[in-house]
């Protein structure tokens, strides 16, 4: 996930690690055989203990921050995609974990959500958050990420669980998804678009003041999917403000969406970042037609290893972009682009049918919001958003949409 100093799920914890110390269902043809990722995302679902559970983002990890850490973002993309598979029943666990910690939190009762919580049985209360225990500090710890709120992710909460209503027909998911973004309102700022979130620990974390490309992009198709599923236009008018202030990141020299702007909510970062650009052409109507150019600009200046890197200040295959890109491709009808890029992705597959984060140790181009001395980087290891990418560029299903189409204009 890329912004203006935006959140991302893996990068924040990997650091901790290694330097902290509704429209229609989506439905499988009879005749179809299930792709590999769906497959691989089943099977950890069903390892879970019954009942409302988070998947570990890392699952290979066995101490340390990471350790079944499992991150919003991942388990927002891994319930949408398990909707996309046709696996509505796996996906409604993860929805009803999402619920389970709106409801429990250990202090907000706001509707806001923690970036991550503990993977396995999110009951009973209060849902449990990730942590470890510090030796040189003689004291259990938790990552001032983990435990903060992000607009992008909390966006994404919104998406999975209007696809877990979608499938499901259940109100509940729709109603909390609807809880979900009526806190995010508090983040509006001035007429276009949204901050990035709060940074750090309860009572009194720090309110962010930039704006991400990406994370106004998934508020715009959260937001437009409330609209439809609730029948109450005031979230349209709310999505359009995410959406202008992502039509204001467009940058006409480079052809290319700027990944956000700086403190003061309004100048651009002109990084060039791949999600930044691919995700507002699956998200927001029409965007496919006005700035397709921006894909153009990132297979110039982001292609690695017959793939796409993260960003312009990375290098190594991003395993979760190359699958957004291959889901692109394949909406936009150009099966020549969408089959490579799923043949790059499918080389990142590993014997147990988990995704590598990156083909190397790759830094993103943006330092850490909770250190700014150290580079957010994606690790050579199993991540549970790289297969759940792959599960929807197998199955052609976009999460912005909740179908097998881009947004109609």
């Amino acid at each position: 996930m890329a912004g203006g100093g935006a959140g991302q799920d893996a990068v924040t914890a990997a650091r901790s690690v290694y330097g902290l110390l509704a429209l229609f269902v989506f439905a499988i043809p009879a005749a179809a055989a299930e792709p590999e990722a769906c497959s691989y995302l089943v099977k950890q679902m069903d390892a879970q203990p019954a009942g409302a559970a988070f998947l570990p983002s890392y699952p290979t990890v066995r101490d340390g921050p990471l350790k079944d850490a499992a991150y919003l973002y991942d388990n927002a993309v891994a319930a949408t995609a398990l909707v996309g598979c046709g696996k509505t029943q796996q996906a409604r666990r993860i929805g009803d974990a999402i619920l389970f910690a709106l409801d429990h939190d250990r202090f907000w009762k706001d509707g806001r959500l923690r970036n991550a919580y503990l993977a396995g049985n999110a009951a009973p209360p209060p849902v449990k958050l990730p942590g470890w225990w510090e030796p040189k500090q003689n004291s259990w710890v938790e990552d001032r990420y983990q435990v903060s709120s992000d607009s992008g992710n909390m966006a994404w909460a919104i998406l999975a669980l209007l696809a877990v209503h979608q499938g499901s027909g259940d109100p509940k998911y729709r109603d909390g998804a609807a809880r979900i973004g009526t806190m995010q309102l508090q983040w509006q700022s001035g007429s276009k678009g949204f901050t990035g979130g709060a940074l750090g620990h309860e009572p009194k974390p720090q309110i962010l003041t930039w704006k991400s490309t990406e994370h106004n992009t998934d508020i715009a198709a959260a937001f437009a999917g409330l609209a439809r599923a609730t029948g109450d236009k005031a979230w349209t008018i709310r999505a359009r403000s995410a959406e202008q202030l992502v039509e204001s990141m467009w940058l006409p020299d480079c052809r290319c969406f700027a990944a956000g702007t700086g403190l003061d909510g309004v100048t651009p970062n002109p990084l060039l970042a791949l999600d930044a650009q691919l995700w507002p052409l699956m998200a927001l109507p029409g965007a496919a037609a006005r700035h397709g150019d921006a894909v153009k600009t990132a297979q110039q200046k982001l292609g690695q290893s017959g793939g796409l890197a993260y960003s312009e200040g990375s290098k190594g295959l991003w395993t979760e972009g190359t699958a957004q890109a291959a889901l692109y491709f394949k909406l936009a009808g150009n099966k020549a682009a969408a089959e490579k890029y799923e043949t790059a992705v499918r080389s990142m597959r590993q014997k147990d049918g988990s995704y590598l984060a990156s083909s190397i140790v790759a830094p993103t181009g943006f330092m850490l919001e909770s250190d700014p001395t150290q580079p957010r980087q994606y690790f050579r290891i199993p991540h549970l958003a790289a297969v759940s990418w792959a599960a929807l560029a197998a199955r052609g299903y976009n999460p912005f949409t909740r179908a097998a189409s881009l947004p109609r204009p």
